[in-house]
This record gives C-alpha cells, sequence and structure tokens, in this order.
C-alpha cells in the first residue's frame, strides 16, 4: 500500500524499524510522510510548586490508559531537595487506583494490551530493581488472570537504567532528582525521542512555564 500510486500522504504510528521501511517504500515517487515512532517524554517539576498540587496531574499524565500513550510522561524529573516529598505525594496516587476489568464500575487502569509488551514492562522494571532502584509502590505483575501490572513508583534511580532511557509504554513511571535547572533539561533532552515534554507549574494566567532550550518534544 505504501509504494502504491494512489495514496499521496502516508502517516504510520510504530517502530522504528517498521518506520523506515516505510519511508523507503513510499520514497521512490515522493509521497509525503508522518511517522511517530515512539517517545520517552519528560516532565520537569520546578522548585516552586508543591507535591500535593501537581502530583495527581503528574500520575494520570504518566498512568491514563495504563501508561499506554505514545505522549504519556515516561520519566519525571524533580528537585533533589524535596525529591522525597514528590515520590511520596505520586505514591499515595498510585496507592489509591483501582485495577481491574474495565468493564466493572469502579475500575480505573486496566491490563497491558499485549503479552510482548506486559514481558517488556516486566523486563524494565526488573532491569530497574537489580540496578539499585526502589518500587515506592507496585515492581511486580498482579496476581491475576491477564496482563496485570501493579502501578508502579520507581524511586532512587537516574539516568542510565534502560526504563529512564527507553520507552516503557506501561504502568511504571521513574521519578529523578535534579540539582537545578540546568541539569534537569540537559538531561531531559539526553534523548533520540522527540514526541512531547511538559513543565510546570503555570504561570498565574494559566500559561505553561517552559525552562528553555528544550529539545525532548514539543509541548504537550
Amino acid at each position: 500500500m505504501t509504494s502504491h500510486p494512489v495514496p499521496r500522504k502516508i502517516s504510520f504510528t510504530g517502530s522504528v524499524a517498521t518506520g523506515k521501511l516505510v519511508a523507503s517504500s513510499a520514497a521512490p515517487d515522493l509521497k509525503r510522510v508522518t511517522l511517530e515512532l515512539g517517545g520517552n517524554d519528560p516532565a520537569i517539576v520546578l522548585d516552586d510548586v508543591e507535591p500535593s498540587d501537581i502530583a495527581d496531574k503528574l500520575f494520570w499524565g504518566a498512568f491514563s490508559n495504563n501508561g499506554q500513550i505514545c505522549s504519556a510522561i515516561k520519566r519525571v524529573y524533580v528537585p533533589e531537595a524535596r525529591y522525597g516529598e514528590y515520590v511520596d505525594a505520586l505514591a499515595e496516587c498510585a496507592r489509591g487506583v483501582v485495577v481491574g476489568d474495565g468493564m466493572e464500575e469502579g475500575t480505573q487502569l486496566g491490563p497491558i494490551n499485549n503479552k510482548p509488551q506486559f514481558d517488556r514492562v516486566t523486563e524494565l522494571v526488573g532491569d530497574a530493581l537489580a540496578g539499585g532502584a526502589r518500587a515506592v509502590t507496585g515492581g511486580k505483575p498482579m496476581d491475576r488472570p491477564g496482563y496485570f501490572f501493579e502501578p508502579t513508583i520507581l524511586a532512587d534511580i537516574s539516568d542510565g537504567a534502560r526504563i529512564v532511557d527507553e520507552e516503557q509504554f506501561g504502568p511504571a513511571l521513574p521519578i529523578i532528582g535534579y540539582r537545578d535547572l540546568a541539569d534537569a533539561v540537559e538531561r531531559a533532552n539526553a534523548t533520540h525521542f522527540g514526541l512531547s515534554d511538559r513543565s510546570g507549574p503555570r504561570t498565574p494566567t494559566g500559561v505553561p512555564r517552559w525552562p528553555g532550550n528544550w529539545s525532548a518534544g514539543p509541548p504537550g
């Protein structure tokens, strides 16, 4: 289909490897191509926001649809001086979530979509824990049929861990401390992905405050 002369525009969401094939197939007759091949979207919490004010927004920005959204928050950078407070506030959100069958009333999060993705999330969380990270909540599959994974907040983790550097696309969120804003921006930008990014809080007029020099993606 991508090489057929009738379509004049190709839009594809999927893996990098398949995206390369799509682009190559569409190139001979110069079709326009839009490729969305994953993201590792960072959020930077600025040092003038209370953990209790931002935790719920951060949590659902990461865990909506069980983390299976391309532009979901995949890693959060918070000020080192209040690191424990942010971790505790996000953990409280995770502990209060109802995970279950989407057909049951009250369910907020369901399963991971398929076994390969379930295995990937399990592997990335296991790798993080083996490397010294701490699962403040979750950290393992749920003891029930289906691809259910506990909502996981990971602390004591930094760049270089696979779950920070790669896209997990599931219900696990690493929380990373930063020294100053320049440090946070540099680390947030250290990715070959470029889908979206976030910072907070907003200005009094409701405009998002962007730290500047971001290249990890457009504001989400």
